[in-house]
């Protein structure tokens, strides 16, 4: 009998912050790179070849100056993942472009007058595998584009509370057969859905919230005041950072999403047909790896 084991993880994270009272603009990115090999020859146990690959970039630039406040991020994540022993060929792991810009000018102490904008959508086709010929999403389907007015509450650096009773929320769903199905909440036949309503957008960070633990978590709110204003659009996402030493450290990523105008499939009918409803949505990915952060 003989045996062979690979394993590689490459994998560079952290948390980059800028003191409250720096003025004009600091820049700060993080790029992480995870990859993953397993190989097995003559292995008792059982188990199957795979690779998988996985990145991530989130970059900052936040500008502060006198009563004026522009915070900018951007996150692009994408990763596959192949195995041997099935026809799927490379599987998507990971998809998401995220970007999000908000301004306030200060009214109090605490409180600023805010406007804010963000995009999501993602870049490649998804499907609901085993199925590789009927796609459940591709890019700019969807789409979500954002505009709110409000008030933004800041006591501190590491806390942030914004309410809007003014928000404009676009699904787009460009991708003719995804539009002709209705997809995500758009009528069958067309590509753009707008909402009006309500938003809260509530974040909070914290450096060692224990020694060498860090924190970072952010929640989304919305209602529709056209449609079911009762129902509640939630997306809340975790990051908690372990650090081992200066190189290296381990995080556990975790995002649970919930939107009343989007059916999963939850059963196979009678005729084969899939049973749509509605779910809530969670993803966790956990992590250990080298750390690498910049900011200026």
């Amino acid at each position: 009998m003989s045996l062979a084991v690979i394993l590689l993880n490459v994998n560079q994270t952290g948390f980059s912050q800028a003191a409250d009272t720096t003025q004009g603009w600091t820049r700060s990115g993080v790029f992480s790179l995870n990859m993953s090999q397993a190989s097995f020859t003559s292995w008792a146990a059982g188990g199957q070849n795979s690779v998988a690959l996985n990145g991530l970039v989130n970059l900052a630039a936040n500008y502060k100056m006198g009563k004026s406040a522009w915070d900018n991020a951007l996150i692009i994540g994408y990763g596959k993942m192949k195995q041997k022993g099935n026809d799927l060929g490379w599987v998507k792991t990971d998809d998401r472009i995220d970007f999000q810009s908000k301004y306030g000018h200060k009214a109090t102490d605490k409180w600023f007058y805010s406007g804010l904008m963000s995009f999501k959508t993602q870049m490649d086709k998804g499907f609901n595998y085993p199925d590789t010929e009927n796609k459940i999403s591709d890019l700019l389907s969807p789409a979500y584009l954002l505009f709110s007015l409000g008030m933004d509450y800041k006591p501190n650096p590491n806390f942030s509370m914004f309410l809007s009773p003014l928000t404009s929320k676009n699904t787009i769903v460009i991708d003719d057969v995804l539009s002709a199905a209705g997809a995500f909440g758009v009528e069958p036949g067309k590509k753009f859905r707008p909402e009006l309503g309500a938003y809260a957008n509530i974040s909070y960070k914290k450096d060692e919230i224990i020694k060498n633990v860090n924190f970072l978590t952010k929640l989304d709110l919305f209602t529709n005041y056209l449609k079911n204003p009762q129902n509640i659009d939630i997306s809340w996402e975790n990051l908690l950072v372990l650090k081992v030493n200066k190189f290296i450290s381990a995080t556990v990523n975790t995002h649970l999403l919930y939107d009343d105008d989007i059916l999963i499939k939850i059963d196979e009918g009678n005729e084969g047909e899939p049973v749509l409803g509605k779910r809530a949505q969670f993803k966790e990915v956990i992590g250990v790896g080298f750390t690498y952060k910049f900011i200026k």
